[in-house]
């Protein structure tokens, strides 16, 4: 029983290092899929959990692989939740015309913010992946769980509507 106890607290402090390492960097993956800073801690933290109890069980080869996909899953989850939050309270009230929440003020902050929110959940994670996170596309790929091909075709599609969405060249 003590060994176990031990393993488990070993385990733990291990963690302790995954978590110290990569909590930056998957907060800062999460504000950039979701806008917000304190949605994007939310994430991390929901990500975490999920991430430990696999940890615990050794499951986890390449934490921070793992972290990322988990972090990229749980902020897609939540933006999923929350539109139909919106579509549910726009069917109750009429129309949602002059009304403002206070993330959505937080996260239409700038217009490129606006337009990567516009984008399918795929393509948004893709360019922030490809391009904030700076990972290759083979990296994106596994990420996401897709292949190299899709992840170069919703790059394409997502720039492509990021240019239409954002006139007067903000997206290179």
């Amino acid at each position: 029983m003590l060994g176990a106890a031990r393993g488990a607290s070993a385990a733990a402090g291990d963690f302790a290092a995954v978590f110290n390492a990569h909590h930056r960097e998957a907060v800062r993956l999460a504000y950039l899929l979701t806008g917000d800073h304190h949605q994007a801690e939310d994430v991390v933290s929901d990500a975490f959990a999920g991430v430990y109890r696999q940890w615990k069980g050794g499951r986890v080869d390449n934490p921070r692989a793992y972290l990322r996909r988990a972090v990229v899953n749980t902020a897609n989850s939540r933006l999923r939740r929350r539109y139909l939050e919106r579509a549910e309270a726009a069917k109750r009230s009429g129309d949602e015309r002059g009304v403002r929440r206070v993330d959505d003020d937080a996260a239409d902050h700038d217009e490129v913010w606006r337009a990567l929110g516009r984008l399918p959940e795929r393509q948004r994670a893709a360019i922030v992946l490809r391009y904030y996170e700076d990972l290759s596309e083979a990296e994106t790929a596994d990420v996401l769980g897709i292949s190299v091909g899709t992840v170069k075709s919703q790059v394409s599609r997502g720039l492509e509507r990021l240019r239409a969405l954002v006139p007067g060249g903000g997206v290179a």
